[in-house]
């Protein structure tokens, strides 16, 4: 039992176990809790570490590994124009959720804890002043991520032009992403430590009364994700198809069993795919494309995650979200969704980003980085069942 506990793939259990470790000793002795706080603080760091590095690999190999030209131009747009509506949707929906359900309201931070800045520029100009930087490298310093995207997504389009004088690049990029993601993978395995640490103080400090706005921010959550899948993509893709829906609920049901168990869209890929060609019908060769580019970009959960998250910070420091702040973080989070890792845990680094953008203080995602897993299961599998919704209205128009 303890092997298997101290098991690689058992990760979720022992930061189940830190979680409410956490908590017990918050509760039972919170001036100690107070003082290891910094245990939770080098956790955070090393996940800010890995904020600009995992984007840049995330973005460079996601463009330049898409080989099949000819399908890309054949279907190309309508996917990724798909996909970008499916996103827009996806965050109406959420945003009306949250909107009504308001968990960060009930959240109370002690007196000490302010937030005395302003949200950051978000108006039209504002914005494209500051997607486009001076010096990329200063950027990357400050950890600013939106210019570390555009200019790593127009990098590996470049790449990819210069043809085979280009794949050393890309070959180097590759190999880059890998050890990337392997030092998360050194960096997650101390979640436990750090998510106690987190806990514990968190509960020290703010109190056990934290623990129900908590719950009710995971239900309203779960509730987004549910109403985005039955309204964004049950609906449409069997009103588009003639698929019957319980057709569709039985292999999203067999798909959804893998997500909730990996929440990676990227290791629930070949289940997807086999799920889609054999019990779906979507022909093999659309499969392989729309599938695989819709694990990178498509991230329908991530419209979920997105608009919670920022109504939920925002509320729990009493800020005002301008109808053109929400347009604006729509249409980032839709960019920034195009670096997402499809890897568990890679929610947490993209949420700090996204606040951060915005100039929300992202000292909340200590604590959401505790129970994170329960969010990112359902992420998930609302980011895969829209790949497979995407693939089948795709098929279909093709056929057409």
């Amino acid at each position: 039992m303890i092997k298997k506990f101290f098991d690689k793939k058992n990760l979720f259990m022992r930061v189940s176990a830190g979680f409410v470790l956490g908590i017990i000793l918050g509760l039972v002795a919170p001036a100690f809790s107070i003082a290891t706080k910094v245990a939770g603080d080098i956790y955070l760091n090393l996940i800010k570490l890995m904020i600009i590095p995992i984007v840049v690999c995330a973005v460079f190999c996601g463009i330049a590994n898409t080989n099949n030209t000819s399908l890309l131009r054949k279907i190309g747009l309508r996917t990724v124009g798909l996909y970008v509506l499916m996103f827009i949707a996806s965050s109406a929906v959420s945003l009306a959720i949250v909107y009504i359900l308001r968990p960060g309201r009930a959240m109370t931070l002690p007196g000490d804890i302010v937030f005395d800045s302003s949200l950051a520029n978000t108006t039209l100009a504002g914005f494209f002043n500051t997607i486009i930087p001076t010096n990329i490298f200063k950027a990357m310093a400050e950890g600013s991520t939106l210019p570390v995207i555009l200019f790593t997504a127009v990098f590996a389009v470049a790449v990819v032009s210069t043809g085979e004088k280009g794949r050393i690049i890309t070959d180097f990029m590759n190999s880059l992403s890998e050890a990337f993601f392997k030092m998360l993978g050194y960096f997650m395995e101390l979640s436990p430590i750090g998510v106690m640490s987190l806990m514990a103080n968190s509960t020290a400090v703010y109190g056990g009364g934290i623990l129900g706005p908590l719950a009710k921010y995971i239900i309203c959550c779960w509730v987004c994700c549910i109403a985005v899948y039955f309204t964004v993509m049950l609906l449409p893709a069997c009103l588009i198809t003639g698929m019957r829906p319980s057709r569709l609920l039985r292999a999203c049901g067999k798909i959804s069993l893998v997500t909730l168990s990996t929440t990676s869209s990227a290791a629930t890929l070949p289940t997807t795919i086999k799920v889609s060609v054999e019990d779906l019908g979507v022909p093999k060769e659309i499969s392989a494309f729309t599938l695989p580019l819709g694990c990178t970009i498509n991230m329908c959960g991530g419209a979920c995650s997105f608009c919670c998250l920022a109504v939920f910070t925002a509320d729990i420091y009493n800020l005002q979200l301008s109808l053109g702040t929400i347009i604006m973080m729509v249409l980032v989070a839709t960019l920034l969704n195009m670096a997402a890792p499809g890897i568990p845990g890679g929610g947490v680094i993209l949420g700090a980003s996204f606040l951060s953008i915005f100039g929300l203080p992202f000292d909340v995602m200590a604590i959401i980085s505790g129970f994170y897993r329960l969010l990112d299961m359902a992420f998930t599998t609302v980011n895969v069942l829209g790949d497979v919704t995407a693939n089948l209205i795709i098929s279909e128009s093709v056929r057409q």
